[in-house]
């Protein structure tokens, strides 16, 4: 009974990570498919069936040319090949009870023969099908196996030619589309460079100042909002912060318009500075700061009020420290908001306006301008998400201990 209830516990967490694994693949995959995609040439994502990691084709020099290899196998054994640039005529034979009536081309093929070596009797045969369908085939008389066989032509089709470089006696023919490639696993990371030259460059410092400017802009506005409304008494404290609070119910379109007015009223339409200064206020932040506030205990902060030490003092060397989960926590959301705003960048800077563009504004433009590849799509893609990432990562252990801790006390 016991070694059964073991087994139970054991087949339970079996399937919860089996569940989990999927659950995480699902999520990974697109994530991952985009980073691969973005290392590819522009060839290879097109490809069907698609597949995950980049490929090239092997090349090798042949009469002075640098061209693709092809593998073939010939009598038992793989050979490596490359393309002449010459093509050769070729006559498929099959029998009258395999041919196909309706689609010569998809009969199975008995004998595939140079047009030189194939001799025509002159003579036509008619076929009938099941269904009553027929037609006319030509008759050719082949030698297989050392028999004389009379065969019906299918079809003519002329194919390229292939050569083994190392031995070029040994030669075959085939169709260069459906050939065998020989490929490599090959990281393009010169498309990072193709994009960066595309004012993606500039666009990735613009965003980087804009997201600096508005996650310390609203750090310390909260720091500073959120002790005031913990700490400080005074007069209609707390109903200043509920109409504060009460902002975040404002949708952000009932704003657009009066703050468009003030942007341009001040003159700072098109100009990065119109995308940091109305958004280091929050109270989303002072909030969270002030509900972090309230749970560290009245006595250090007495305590440090009888040693003499200021309210400055007091926020920076005692409670900015401690409320560093909540700080991170912070930084990660105004982070992710300022470095993925699109809408309002599109409004006050405008498309046309590339030397103050946003990550999110270039990127539209990349994808206009590289339709047609959409490799050079995704590694901008790639570039825009990459840096949010990092900054998760690094404030990971913060941030899930300021989730963790920030409702314990209200």
């Amino acid at each position: 009974m016991q070694y059964g209830n073991v087994i139970q516990r054991w087949a339970a967490r079996l399937v919860v990570y089996a569940v989990l694994g999927v659950c995480a693949f699902l999520m990974l995959f697109p994530f991952t498919y985009m980073m691969f995609t973005s290392l590819k040439a522009s060839g290879d994502v097109f490809r069907y069936p698609p597949r995950l990691l980049p490929y090239s084709p092997v090349t090798r020099v042949y009469q002075d040319q640098e061209v693709p290899v092809y593998r073939f196998k010939i009598d038992g054994k793989e050979r490596d090949m490359v393309l002449t640039g010459q093509k050769k005529g070729f006559v498929f034979l099959t029998t009258a009870d395999r041919v196909n009536v309706s689609a010569p081309r998809q009969s199975p093929i008995v004998a595939q023969v140079p047009e030189e070596e194939a001799i025509s009797t002159g003579e036509k045969m008619t076929v009938t099908d099941a269904l009553g369908n027929s037609a006319e085939f030509e008759v050719f008389e082949v030698t297989l196996d050392g028999q004389t066989q009379r065969l019906l032509l299918a079809y003519r089709s002329r194919l390229d030619e292939f050569v083994d470089p190392d031995d070029p006696q040994v030669v075959t023919y085939a169709v260069q589309r459906t050939a065998k490639a020989v490929e490599r696993v090959d990281l393009q990371f010169s498309n990072y460079d193709t994009v960066l030259g595309l004012n993606l460059d500039r666009a990735l410092i613009n965003t980087a100042l804009v997201t600096l400017g508005v996650t310390v802009g609203q750090v310390v506005t909260s720091v500073f909002g959120g002790y005031a409304f913990a700490r400080i008494p005074f007069k209609g404290r707390d109903t200043i912060f509920l109409l504060y609070l009460g902002s975040i119910m404002i949708p952000f379109m009932v704003l657009v318009v009066p703050m468009y007015k003030l942007m341009v009223a001040i003159g700072w339409e098109n100009r990065l500075v119109s995308l940091i200064v109305p958004w280091i206020f929050t109270a989303y932040g002072t909030f969270l700061m002030r509900q972090f506030f309230l749970t560290i205990p009245k006595e250090i902060e007495e305590a440090a009020l009888l040693d003499g030490c200021s309210r400055l003092r007091i926020l920076w060397t005692i409670f900015v420290p401690l409320s560093m989960p909540a700080v991170a926590t912070q930084v990660i959301f105004t982070f992710l908001y300022a470095w993925n705003s699109f809408l309002w960048p599109l409004l006050i800077i405008g498309e046309g306006n590339e030397s103050n563009h946003v990550l999110t504004l270039s990127l539209i433009r990349l994808s206009n301008i590289a339709a047609d590849k959409p490799n050079l799509v995704m590694t901008g893609a790639a570039i825009a998400i990459l840096p949010p990432i990092i900054v998760f990562i690094l404030a990971q252990k913060y941030f899930i201990e300021g989730i963790a801790t920030s409702g314990l006390k209200g």
